[in-house]
């Protein structure tokens, strides 16, 4: 007998907002997205492990980490 076990990540764009950039200072679009890990057991994910909010710079490239608050506050348009 044999399990197939493993981890999964699944990226959703959340929104785009307008913004000033903290690392670059520009006004420019930030696309907000959340990536959700799931333990799966033979591909199926059963269990959640991590969900990150993080937010992007279209104008630089800059990525940095949100908190699920701050993500939920952003006028997502």
């Amino acid at each position: 007998m044999f399990f197939i076990f493993g981890l999964r990540t699944k990226v959703d764009r959340s929104g785009v907002v307008q913004q000033v950039c903290r690392h670059c200072g520009n006004q420019a679009a930030q696309v907000i997205t959340r990536r959700s890990t799931k333990f799966t057991l033979f591909f199926i994910p059963l269990i959640p492990i991590r969900t990150r909010y993080a937010q992007q710079c279209t104008f630089c490239g800059a990525e940095y980490e949100i908190s699920k608050s701050d993500a939920d506050r952003l006028p997502v348009g």
